[in-house]
Order: structure tokens, then sequence, then C-alpha cells
């Protein structure tokens, strides 16, 4: 009996081997952010994923667990460590806080790849080529899919974002982001594949076969110009987020964004951003009514970034404004936990209380509510800030919206790397739906992105700016518009479902 009670310590002990594996997981995961924006590597997932999945092959359950533990906690630490920024700046918590709450974050969003490498090690697979081009990439795939979800979502450094500009771009049109990763998935399972003792035609031919058929579908005309352009202005005044709510810098918003815009008075669309407006809109009704004004004598339709408050129920709403001919409002359906309400207030509101965490208390807009505005003839699939991060609510205006629009405040985060992050994935949502989209913000990045995802045209950051252009508008419809992220997920449990089905248990794994 003791004989054994040793043995069984003994496998459980940490070991030298063990612990360089964990190493090496924790620097993949870490190297593995240099493949999202700004730095835009793109080729960084398929080696460092492919080194995850040779370690999860080669380890057991609970290594898989610590591995997959390990780089999750190297990813969302190098890449979301921007989060402290506006914790530290702006909830009056100091660093060591901010960093703190970073970290309680980072460490629930390491799970997500955790419990991918348990589960795929969870019942053997003696196929080598399933394991690596079938099992672990659904498991990844459907691992962030949940977390787009799960406790409102943060689909934060999905995979398929590396590839905004990359090989597999084309993917995102007909299966959107999620099919994407699936993608790098499978290229990385491909790589790993490759570097076992197994037959090698396998892999090279899902690696050619990956990479031609995602060549093939970005060049895909999935939608069509409908043989109309309309001119467009994006306006950005760049006033810091730690100045914009002063109530003695209120007039610079009020002068500053009517004086950028002159020059633009007579394009077709003009677009502040986010909370362009400091106050609320019944507080400014005379200025908007002149705002609206100068819109008419122009021909112009406005968008404006203002919040608003119900006058009976005393709701408040992150809201965006259309005026011209006529006024329309549009209510941030998707807020951000945290930061805009509170989730689970019953249980956090008093520990939250005694950190000191000021936040807006506002209230999602109705789901019955279409985020579209129609007006002059346009129809305008809009969005405000964080709801651009989800593919599957953008599409709900489609296939009726000609261009997108997305208002954003990326203010709160400085010089870091979320601003790039955001508009990457705002990139993404162009070629998801194969449209333009206009995405202006208050201090950068501003940016005119066409169907494709290209940029053609930016603002500088942290300069008061603009940027406008004549932009083609848009009809029909991709096979992601239509189906969202159904196909990829039913994919995915069908192939978990094979693995139920022709997996052997074994002694000892």
């Amino acid at each position: 009996m003791k004989k054994r009670l040793f043995q069984k310590l003994a496998r459980s002990s940490y070991s030298p081997g063990a612990f360089l594996q964990g190493l090496l997981s924790l620097l993949a995961g870490a190297a593995t952010a240099a493949a999202f924006a700004p730095y835009d590597i793109a080729v960084i997932p398929f080696i460092t994923l492919a080194v995850l999945f040779r370690l999860w092959r080669a380890g057991d359950r609970k290594q898989a667990f610590v591995n997959g533990y390990l780089f999750g906690l190297g990813l969302f630490g190098v890449g979301v460590s921007w989060l402290h920024v506006s914790i530290n700046l702006f909830s009056g918590i100091n660093l060591a806080g901010a960093y703190l709450l970073t970290f309680l974050l980072v460490a629930y969003l390491a799970l997500f790849p955790a419990l991918a490498g348990l589960l795929g090690r969870w019942r053997p697979v003696r196929s080598e080529p399933y394991f690596f081009l079938a099992l672990m990439p659904s498991l990844w795939v459907l691992g962030e899919w949940v977390r787009s979800w799960l406790f409102t979502g943060f689909p934060w450094l999905t995979l398929g974002y590396t590839q905004t500009a990359g090989w597999l771009a084309g993917y995102a049109s007909v299966a959107g982001v999620f099919g994407v990763s699936f993608c790098c998935a499978l290229l990385a399972g491909a790589l790993a594949l490759l570097a076992g003792r197994n037959s090698k035609l396998v892999p090279v031919l899902a690696l050619l076969a990956v990479v031609a058929a995602g060549w093939q579908l970005r060049a895909w005309p999935w939608t069509h110009k409908t043989g109309t352009e309309i001119e467009v202005a994006l306006i950005q005044a760049a006033i810091p987020q730690e100045l914009k709510w002063l109530p003695e810098y209120r007039a610079l918003s009020l002068e500053l964004y009517p004086e950028l815009t002159e020059p633009f008075w007579g394009h077709d669309l003009i677009i502040w951003p986010e909370t362009a407006i400091p106050g609320y809109l019944h507080q400014f009704e005379s200025y908007i009514d002149n705002l609206a004004r100068m819109a008419r004598d122009s021909n112009s339709i406005l968008l404006v970034g203002i919040p608003s408050k119900h006058p009976a129920s005393g709701a408040q709403f992150n809201s965006l404004a259309l005026l011209g001919d006529t006024r329309q409002i549009y209510h941030k359906r998707h807020l951000v936990p945290f930061g805009e309400y509170l989730p689970f207030r019953s249980v956090l509101e008093g520990p939250l209380d005694l950190l000191n965490i000021p936040m807006a208390d506002f209230t999602p807009g109705g789901a019955q509510e279409p985020a579209l505005f129609q007006a002059q003839g346009l129809a305008l699939g809009v969005s405000i800030c964080y709801e651009a991060v989800f593919g599957a609510e953008i599409i709900t205006s489609l296939p009726q919206a000609q261009v997108l629009v997305n208002v954003s405040n990326d203010a709160w985060f400085g010089a870091s790397a979320s601003p790039h992050q955001h508009l990457q994935m705002a990139r993404m949502r162009a070629i998801e739906t194969s449209r333009y989209l206009l995405r202006a913000t208050n201090t950068g990045i501003s940016a005119i992105i066409d169907e494709k995802g290209r940029i053609v045209g930016k603002t500088r950051q942290f300069e008061p700016d603009a940027v406008a252009t004549s932009v083609p508008l848009f009809t029909g419809t991709t096979p992601y518009t239509i189906s969202g992220d159904k196909p990829i997920v039913l994919l995915a449990l069908v192939l978990l479902l094979w693995a139920l089905l022709f997996s052997e248990r074994q002694r000892g794994d």
C-alpha cells in the first residue's frame, strides 16, 4: 500500500518536464498576443497553437488543463493588459488595485483554453489526424463562442481577428470570425501533425486546401454595389476623456465639433462619435435643433452620439441621434458590464461601493428597436462602441442596411493596444457583411473601412481631425449574414460527437 501511495504522489508531482511545458505554454500564449493589432503578425497563431496542441497531445488531463491555463494567462495577460489604464485613471483605484482587477479578468478568461485542453484529453483519441484536425479545432472554437456570450460575453482576442488582413479572412463572409478561428486552429493542427511521426500527406493537403480556399473566398463578390455613392465625413474632436465631462470644458465640445464639421456641410452623411455631446439630449434641445436645421439646409444627415433619458421612467440610455429632415434615436443594446451597468447588482453593489468604482447606470435599448436608420433614401446599420465586437448582433440590420456605422469612444484606454484591437474587430464586421463600415471615435482611430476590411481613410490619433471620402452603397447578402454563427457551431458539435463515438478508453490516460 505504501508503495502504491508513493507512486501516486510521484505521478502527481510537478516534474521538471511539466514545468518546462508550462513555461513553453505561457510564452506561446504571450507571443500569440502579437498576432493582434497593432502588431498584426498573422502567422504567429499557426505556430503557437501548434505547440500547444502538441503539448496537449503528449500530456494527461491535468497537464493539458494546466498548459491551457498558462497559455491563456500569457495570451490575455499581454493582450488585454490595457484594461488597467481605465480602471486606474477613471475609477479612483490605485495602480495596484487596477492591476489586481485586470488579473482577475485574465484569470477568468484563461479558463477557456484550459477547459479546451482538458476536454480534448478527457477521452483518448488514437487517431492523431482526427485529434489535430477535428477535435482540437472544434474545442477551441466552441470555447471562443461560449466566451462571446457567457456573462454577457467578452469576445476580445478571438483568434480569427488575427487574420483580418491575412490569408484566411475570406472565411469570415461565410462563417464569421469563429469560422476564421476554426481555420486558424485547423492550420495549427496540420502543423502539429507535420511535427509528428505520421504520414505527411494528410496535413500537407489540409494546409494547402485551407489556404487556397481562403484566398479564393476573399475575392468572391458576395454583394454588389447599388450604383450610388455618398459623400461621408467622420468628425473627431479628440477631447481627452478626463476633461470632456467637466462642466468647465463642456463648451469646448459644443464649439469644436461644429467648427470641425463646417467644411463638410453638404456631404450626404456626417458622423460625430459616441457621447460627442457631454450631457443628456433633453439638456441640449436648442443646440440639437440648431444642428438639425443646419443639416436640413445643407441636405445632409448628421449622426450625433449623445446620452438620453426617458422623461417618465428616468431610464438612461447611451444613444445615437439622427438629425436632418427627421429625428431618429437608437439606444445601445449591448452595454459594457461594470462600465455602463452593474451585472448581478444584488451581489456586487456592496463590494464595488467599498472599492469606490464609479460607473454609469445605463439601460439597454429594446431588442425590438431596429439597429437601422432610414432617411433620404439611405439605410444605415448602426451600432455603438462595444456592440461592434459582436458579429451576430451587427447582422440584425441586414440585408436592409446599405452601409454600416459604428460610433465609439476608445479614449478610456489611452495610447494602448485597445483602440487598434477595436478597429481590427470593426474591420472583421465589414468583411462578414461585405459592406463599408464607417467608424467615428472621440480620440481615434476613426476610419472608413471597405467591404474587404481594408482601411481607405483614417484620422490621426489624439488630434482633432476629420476624414471624408465617397462611399459606395451595397446590396445583397453574405452566407454569414443569413446564417450567423450557427453553421460553425454545429460543425464543431458534430465533430465532438464523432469523438465520443470513435474514441477509446485506455488505462492510465
